[in-house]
Formats: structure tokens, C-alpha cells, sequence
């Protein structure tokens, strides 16, 4: 366990980070619409992470329990790769906040051939990862259950937005393309 509370600094820190470095700017955003989706990104995050630790299993483990971690500790090492890569992959265009650029194009190759919201996909597994590693079920509950939900808000936000700069080409690349889990959803 004190793996994954060192583990969660480290996350919260390199997300804070990118919340200083990867905002948008307003001389190079033509269009911004936020909708308060990422103070509530961050609003989520910090009380699921709270929650999820108040009510994870501290006691003594076993072999299960110390397996569980593990599987906890794949599920967010793939979630940070999923996640980096596609903000690499985005380079400039990449912003915390819901912001279209001025020259930015439409993202359809890389991981976003696989999948339209990669970011939020390594996230998503990144909070379940923690979950898991947490070794309760009510850490789970308290932590995939709402994020789930405000990534979706996240995403609906995004969406709107891509549709209103990038038009018919967003759409055809929506009809083709899973929103945030590759071949199912």
C-alpha cells in the first residue's frame, strides 16, 4: 500500500504539471469551452482519491491481496503509458482545458486511430488501478463510479467542441471511431 500512496503523489504531481504548462492561451485558441469540465476533473479526482484511501484496506494482506496490488499497479503503469502517449501524440494541440487551436488539425492517426479519447482512457484505467491496488471494494465503488461519470461530462464537453471546429470531419471520424475503450466503447 505505501507503494500506491507514493504512487499517488507522483500522479497528482505530474497532473498539476500539466494543468500549469498545458493551458491554453488565448491569443492561440479560436475556440474555448470548458464548461467548468476540468475543475470538475480535479474536484472528482481529489475526492475519489480521499474517499477511496479512508476506506481502503490497511490491514494485514495476503498473497491474494499483495496479487491484487500488483494488478493494481498494470492497470495504472498502462494507464500512464495510454495517457502520455497521447498527449505526445497531441504535442501542441494538447491543452488541460477544452480548447480547439488555430492551426490545430484533427488527431485520427496513433492511438487515436484506436480510440477518440486515449487521455481519458489512460486516466479511466489509472483510477482503476489505484482502485484495485486499494483492496476494497468500496475504494472501487467510490472511485470508478464517479469518475466514470465525470469523464463522460469531459467527454461530451469535448466533443461539442470538436464537432462545432472540425465539422463533418469530426462526425465521420466519430461514426468510425470507439470513444474510450477500443472495439466495444
Amino acid at each position: 500500500m505505501k507503494y500506491l500512496i507514493g504512487l499517488s503523489y507522483l500522479f497528482f504531481l505530474s497532473e498539476f504539471i500539466l494543468m500549469i504548462l498545458k493551458r491554453s492561451k488565448k491569443s492561440t485558441s479560436k475556440q474555448s469551452s470548458d464548461r467548468g469540465s476540468l475543475v470538475l476533473l480535479w474536484v472528482f479526482i481529489t475526492l475519489c482519491f480521499t474517499f477511496g484511501f479512508i476506506l481502503a484496506n490497511y490491514k494485514v494482506w495476503n498473497n491474494f491481496n499483495f496479487i491484487l496490488e500488483g494488478i493494481g499497479l498494470l492497470f495504472i503503469v498502462i494507464g500512464l503509458i495510454i495517457r502520455w502517449t497521447s498527449i505526445f501524440q497531441l504535442n501542441k494541440a494538447f491543452t488541460v482545458d477544452v480548447a480547439i487551436g488555430h492551426e490545430q488539425k484533427l488527431k485520427t492517426d496513433g492511438v487515436y486511430k484506436s480510440v477518440r479519447h486515449p487521455s481519458y482512457l489512460g486516466l479511466f484505467l489509472i483510477m482503476i488501478g489505484f482502485s484495485i491496488g486499494m483492496n476494497s471494494y468500496l475504494s472501487m465503488l467510490v472511485i470508478i463510479i464517479p469518475m466514470f461519470l465525470v469523464i463522460q461530462y469531459r467527454i461530451f464537453v469535448e466533443e461539442k467542441a470538436l464537432v462545432d471546429a472540425f465539422g463533418v470531419d469530426y462526425i465521420s471520424y466519430r461514426q468510425k471511431t470507439k470513444k474510450l475503450i477500443p472495439w466495444i466503447y
